[in-house]
């Protein structure tokens, strides 16, 4: 009775390192994808932007150049084959959507009111296809029509604007045009909230004096740590300069890294714990069951076989121990939303990074060495002196 309570308390003990590596790893995991999803999640994972425009050169001599620029005019950098790009783009492997683009600069007006704004001009029907643009709307749609304008609740609020009011915008170039209000979004961002304008790529070609091309390219990936291998490969299809999300993001990247490498120690530990745990308990079985390995070694059991017995049931503790810690570790995981449904307040446990397998892996090895060295004092355990104990 006693050796079955001892099992049945070593049995608990590795299960719940178990249960504790499986959260941990969910904890983690799922943080690291919150992380991501609330930074990179709703920018573009590769750009291509127009290179700029430089002025005429009209003479050049030594440590002297003469430019010339239109007076009254400015120059836009544009992707002037940017349909011609857009098929072979999309056919990149990893490749979920491409967002062709025309920004600028721009100033709102109602009445007296006027608000400086940056004009995004997106293609109808790929208005989410980078921004989730849908989930974010509050009132209306993301729609892009011809005559239509979305807005952020935040400059809505200072304009006094409502859906389905007009309001004119007029582009940097001194272009204006009279929108309705289709759509708010609201995205927890004051900068975008307050001073981001989406219109239709027509309504912007208008603006922006653009009959054809395009400012950018923005491109979302299905696998966002592929963006650096997927800019070359565009780089090398269209020659053109693609920046993925990870220039300039060495910050984030370090912050991500260090959390991942605190999440390491933290399973280490609780792997540990559990190697500790086991070879203890088989430690003092073996003092206890002394008696009985002299019997053993008195019938003809040899040192190989003695070992062996003890090292399955290491074995045996560790694989009972770990399923039964992966399956608690699995109902616990259950009532947490998926990571698509991740909300700011709440513990963002990913369910499917438990590490289940790898848990009761490494739990299993860890048991079986935990209980070499008792098995190797147990196999040398002198038949006369056990028996007479």
């Amino acid at each position: 009775m006693a050796n079955k309570a001892q099992t049945a308390l070593l049995v608990t003990g590795v299960a719940v390192g178990v249960f504790i590596f499986i959260f941990m790893s969910a904890l983690i995991g799922g943080l690291a994808e919150f992380i991501l999803s609330r930074t990179v999640g709703d920018i573009s994972h590769i750009t291509i932007e127009a290179a700029d425009l430089d002025p005429a050169v009209l003479i050049t001599a030594p440590g002297h150049v003469l430019a010339v620029t239109e007076r009254g005019r400015t120059r836009t950098a544009t992707l002037s084959e940017a349909e011609t790009w857009l098929p072979l783009i999309e056919a990149v492997p990893g490749v979920k959507a491409v967002s062709p683009q025309i920004g600028g600069a721009g100033f709102l007006t109602r009445g007296a009111q006027v608000s400086q704004v940056s004009v995004t001009g997106l293609m109808p029907g790929r208005e989410s296809a980078i921004l989730d643009l849908d989930g974010y709307i509050v009132e209306g749609s993301a729609r892009l029509g011809p005559g239509l304008i979305v807005l952020g609740r935040e400059l809505t609020d200072d304009l006094a604007l409502s859906r389905g009011q007009s309001v004119r915008l007029q582009s940097a170039g001194g272009v204006t045009a009279l929108l309705t209000l289709s759509g708010i979004f609201e995205t927890g961002n004051g900068a975008m909230d307050g001073a981001r304008a989406f219109v239709g790529l027509p309504v912007a070609r208008t603006l922006f004096a653009m009959p054809q091309g395009v400012t950018q390219i923005e491109i979302k990936l299905d696998d966002l740590n592929a963006a650096d291998a997927t800019a070359l490969r565009i780089r090398a299809l269209t020659d053109l300069d693609a920046v993925p999300w990870t220039d300039g993001a060495e910050q984030l990247m370090e912050a991500l890294n260090a959390q991942a490498q605190t999440g390491y120690f933290l399973k280490t530990f609780a792997l540990i714990t559990i190697v500790i745990g086991v070879a203890s308990a088989l430690m003092l079985s073996t003092y206890r069951r002394r008696p009985e390995i002299g019997i053993m070694r008195a019938m003809g059991a040899g040192r190989n076989f003695v070992v062996f017995v003890f090292v399955t049931q290491g074995a045996l503790i560790g694989l009972l121990g770990g399923i039964t810690g992966a399956a608690l570790g699995y109902l616990a995981l259950l009532p947490f939303p998926p990571r698509e449904a991740f909300e700011p307040g709440t513990l963002p446990m990913d369910i499917t990074q438990g590490s289940y397998g790898l848990a009761i892996t490494l739990t299993v090895i860890g048991a079986v060495l935990a209980a070499i060295l008792p098995a190797r004092a147990a196999s040398r355990v002198d038949p006369v002196t056990a028996i007479g104990q």
